[in-house]
């Protein structure tokens, strides 16, 4: 996929899974940064589990980095809400 495919699907990916995890945005480059890292971890998942990663610009890599960007926010919220200043 091309640079801006993997941005697209991440900011798609980032926004949906942060309006899951926590009904508001992180903002559009926090949204894009997790998506990208949502996709690439949802690809070892589902590797692991036997299944195909993200295969290109289509649906189903699209679960898969939802799913993965969801991971990555439930370890970010635990992460960042631990961190009193």
């Amino acid at each position: 996929m091309s640079i801006i495919a993997w941005l697209i699907l991440g900011l798609i990916a980032g926004f949906i899974a942060s309006k899951i995890v926590n009904k508001t945005g992180e903002g559009v480059v926090l949204d894009i940064v997790l998506g990208i890292v949502g996709a690439i971890v949802g690809g070892f998942v589902f590797s692991f589990f036997g299944a195909e990663p993200v295969t290109g610009f289509n649906i189903y890599s699209m679960i898969v980095a939802i799913i993965g960007a969801i991971i990555v926010l439930v370890i970010y919220h635990a992460v960042a809400g631990r961190r009193t200043i």
